[in-house]
């Protein structure tokens, strides 16, 4: 086990939310969600004020905002009039949003050297094991939205990762999204890593760069519980509901052996930051479930999470915080994936089939998105 910081409660003033005293113990929460209403109608920026450090988005997040708000109507009236294509009159109305956040979560960015205050915008589903069409993507999103505190979102398929070494030796900033397993994880901090490198013997400025590696939750128990169910034995039903949590414990001691041991120090002299790990599907999809089940456990020290509305709303009314959680019982977290494992739970193979299952939701909210925009 690798222990690099220490397990303390977090004492905080009265006045301090959960949302500010997570950020007090090392961790950022961000929204995952944007729409036109939340920046029009204030909220975004009463998030922000709350000690929300950053905003995630994807295709269905879009699908909904645009499915579901007047306020998208104008401006999808005035393309109509353009000779545009469905994607681009998409990109049209949702960079406008994505800037728009940009700036509003500016301050934070400013305040924390590039830390924090990041809103990600994802490149195109269909691109997912394209890899000079990833490349091509990002560079033209960034450069549409040309804001410092854009991170470009890019799925981790084989593609995608070496899309992702070549973006980040231009310097680019990403949040790889769809990971499922510590082989995505390893694979994806390798290519970051390689990128700096690249970047670092290029001149470049490597600390200009920044990084977050999502790894999905909710989902592993969705589908661990009804495998385990399916089992039925006392032992395998004693296993539910605890993969997601297992899964990113050790994901984050594999972020502390690499970006806090040797291998990274060459880079971290350049003033290079490490890949944070970010926690995401950390809505509880089982009402069995605390509704805080991917959040409080998973308090560490240069973490993100990503928290949908609701998921956000019951954190703040009653999530409690403690430093370092992410870092208890590794042992039984390593445990319980070998116990898995032992019942012929391969959680590999499973997180290829976890992320095939995300590109495909992906991919048809983006059909669906696109059917609006046409």
């Amino acid at each position: 086990m690798v222990e690099s910081f220490r397990t303390t409660a977090t004492p905080k003033p009265a006045s301090m939310n959960p949302i500010q005293a997570a950020r007090a113990a090392g961790q950022q929460v961000w929204l995952d969600n944007l729409s036109r209403a939340l920046i029009n109608e204030g909220l975004l920026a009463r998030h922000i004020e709350n000690g929300v450090a950053g905003v995630t988005t994807n295709p269905a997040i879009f699908h909904k905002a645009i499915a579901d708000g007047h306020d998208y109507r104008p401006a999808l009236d005035a393309l109509n009039g353009e000779n545009l294509s469905a994607e681009q009159r998409y990109e049209r109305l949702v960079i406008e949003d994505v800037q728009r956040a940009c700036d509003l979560i500016r301050p934070v960015f400013d305040a924390s050297q590039g830390d924090a205050g990041y809103v990600s915008l994802e490149v195109s589903p269909a691109l997912a094991d394209d890899e000079a069409g990833t490349v091509a993507a990002a560079r033209r999103l960034r450069a549409a939205v040309a804001r410092d505190n854009l991170l470009v979102k890019i799925p981790a398929t084989a593609a995608g990762v070496r899309a992702i070494e070549t973006l980040t030796g231009e310097g680019v900033s990403i949040n790889v999204t769809l990971m499922f397993s510590l082989g995505h994880v390893d694979a994806v901090a390798g290519a970051y890593q390689r990128g700096l490198d690249k970047l670092a013997a290029a001149g470049g400025d490597v600390s200009r760069v920044r990084s977050v590696a999502s790894v999905f939750l909710s989902r592993w128990d969705s589908l661990i519980d009804k495998q385990l169910e399916e089992i039925g034995s006392d032992a395998a039903l004693a296993l539910r509901g605890q993969a997601g949590v297992a899964l990113a414990r050790q994901a984050y001691q594999r972020y502390l052996a690499r970006f806090h041991g040797a291998g990274f120090a060459a880079l971290t002299a350049k003033g290079a930051r490490p890949q944070s790990m970010l926690w995401a599907s950390t809505g509880t999809k089982n009402t069995a479930y605390s509704d805080l089940m991917y959040v409080e456990p998973l308090i560490g020290a240069e973490t993100v999470n990503t928290l949908p509305d609701a998921t956000l709303a019951a954190f703040a009314d009653h999530g409690q915080v403690r430093a370092g959680t992410v870092t208890e019982d590794v042992d039984g977290a390593a445990a319980h994936i070998a116990a898995l494992a032992a019942l012929g739970l391969d959680l590999e193979v499973l997180g290829e089939r976890l992320q095939q299952d995300g590109l495909a939701q992906f991919a048809t909210a983006f059909g669906k998105l696109l059917e609006l925009t046409a």
